[in-house]
């Protein structure tokens, strides 16, 4: 498994740092989701699979430095050696996207090896009064449920889950009423709404900390902390088990900076018996 885990982070390591197109970043994207696979596809193979043309992949990898994809894969091969994904024959749809999910959530716990930048969201989200938290369309069940919980530990959350002109107002108000900080769950199809509303969040002065389904995702650009956590594609609808589990670890990480986070948990609890809120 540890092989697994690090694949995915290892060629996200390799593709940070250099200025990639849309394209390529999509290719790139690509990769890291397939990273038991990635050091054995074939340029067309990558190119079928991130819905690119095959010369795309080619000035992919000469933007990373090397002389054609084929010095691309052999320098996978190399740094990061892992086998491909064992998949039974037996194994449904159903049962592969679950699959496809669990791998997800193992590049996750790879990347969370380093907890600093969790660590450092949370301080920033913890800090920032009020505190926004953005997410449209598919994002918009992230942002919600995000919200519901840390409004029971942070005294004063804004949830933006509508689009529309009224949005760049809501961040107006919020930043004249003294917020420093937005979290965004950015996933994909990525709104054009999303990315505009970003570029103003960052306009107005506010640090913006951004969970998305990749490192390449197109509000990178106007992101200050970005934390990527894949979603599975395996379905119709593509399957957020991860974004999701990484916002649980954003809460945890800004409770540990709000020191009235317990006082007001148990607060809420006692208020909670005395309406007879829930059944158990």
């Amino acid at each position: 498994m540890a092989t697994q885990d690090g694949g995915a982070a290892r060629l996200m390591r390799l593709f940070d740092g250099h200025r990639l197109t849309p394209t390529q970043r999509r290719i790139a994207h690509c990769l890291v989701r397939r990273a038991a696979d990635a050091p054995f596809l074939s340029s067309v193979e990558v190119a079928e699979l991130a819905g690119v043309s095959q010369p795309s992949v080619t000035r992919f990898a000469v933007a990373l430095g090397f002389d054609g994809y084929p010095a691309l894969r052999r320098h996978l091969r190399e740094v990061a050696p892992v086998p491909q994904a064992e998949r039974s024959d037996s194994r449904n749809e159903y049962q592969q996207a679950v699959e496809d999910e669990i791998e997800n959530l193992r590049q996750l716990r790879a990347l969370l090896a380093d907890p600093e930048p969790v660590a450092r969201a949370g301080r920033l989200l913890a800090a920032s009064r009020p505190l926004l938290v953005l997410g449209l369309r598919a994002a918009g069940a992230q942002a919600r449920g995000f919200g519901y919980f840390a409004a029971k530990v942070h005294p004063d959350v804004r949830v933006l889950d509508e689009g529309g002109s009224a949005l760049a107002d809501r961040i107006d108000a919020a930043r004249r009423a003294g917020a420093s900080a937005l979290l965004c769950f950015a996933l994909p199809r990525h709104p054009r709404e999303v990315v505009d509303a970003l570029e103003y969040a960052k306009q107005a002065g506010l640090t913006v900390v951004t969970v998305a389904d990749s490192s390449f995702a197109p509000v990178a650009r106007d992101t200050d902390l970005l934390l990527p956590a894949a979603v599975g594609t395996g379905l119709v609808f593509d399957t957020p088990c991860a974004p999701m589990m990484l916002g649980r670890v954003l809460l945890e990480a800004m409770c540990d900076d709000l020191p009235d986070a317990q006082a007001r948990l148990e607060e809420f609890d006692a208020r909670a018996a005395a309406r007879g809120l829930f059944v158990d």
